[in-house]
């Protein structure tokens, strides 16, 4: 348990910029990216890591919603606090604010940040399978259609690593789809205030006992 008294559990993506901000390894339970692709398994395993956390301390989630994933999470012995946000773009954006407004605007955007561009690299891996079995043009086809409702690629850039190359993969990934690169400065707000106990109104403390509820989400 931390000496500030909480234990995260964390998306990848999200344990990444957190490490940045001075939190330890052992202070965080860390989920692999690919869970929010079957958020039922996403939801399983968030439970057991909330069971597994030992002592009194508050456990802070590094994810938002998340597909309802978090929908149903409860400890007996800990508070839980989420932040109030769909996904963990806000996160890296700063504000759910932020992220709807930058949505309202390009409801069309993929989001890229130093984690989600390392997740990529197994995509780029089964695209690299897809070419073997099919050829290139056929799989290229294939890889159009799981993106088609993108108009282009968002860079966010937090501040906390050298970008160079994850803004060349970026770059290449819109090039490849036919897509406009775009770069956005990141903020640590959300993450910093999450750290700092700053919470309300922008996380949800849940107590001990209680299962995490919709309606504080909508």
């Amino acid at each position: 348990m931390s000496e500030n008294g909480y234990h995260i559990i964390a998306c990848a993506t999200v344990a990444e910029e957190l490490k940045q901000l001075g939190v330890s390894e052992e202070d965080m339970t860390v989920l692999e990216f690919g869970l929010h692709v079957f958020p039922d398994q996403l939801k399983e395993r968030l439970q057991e890591a909330v069971d597994a956390v030992p002592g009194d301390c508050d456990i802070l989630l590094g994810y938002g919603l998340c597909s309802y994933a978090v929908v149903g999470l409860h400890s007996d012995s800990h508070r839980l606090v989420i932040p109030r946000i769909d996904d963990c773009i806000a996160l890296f954006l700063g504000s759910r604010e932020d992220h709807l407004a930058r949505l309202a605007e390009a409801p069309g955007t993929y989001y890229l940040t130093k984690g989600w561009v390392e997740a990529q690299w197994d995509t780029l891996e089964e695209y690299a399978r897809l070419v073997e079995k099919y050829g290139e043009k056929r799989a290229k086809k294939v890889a159009e259609v799981m993106y088609k409702n993108y108009t282009q690629v968002v860079l966010i850039n937090t501040g906390n690593y050298r970008m160079d190359d994850y803004r060349d993969f970026a770059r290449a990934m819109a090039d490849f789809l036919d897509l406009e690169y775009r770069e956005v400065p990141g903020s640590n707000r959300m993450l910093e205030k999450m750290l700092s106990g700053d919470w309300e109104p922008e996380f949800l403390v849940v107590p001990p006992g209680t299962p995490v509820d919709l309606t504080p989400f909508q």
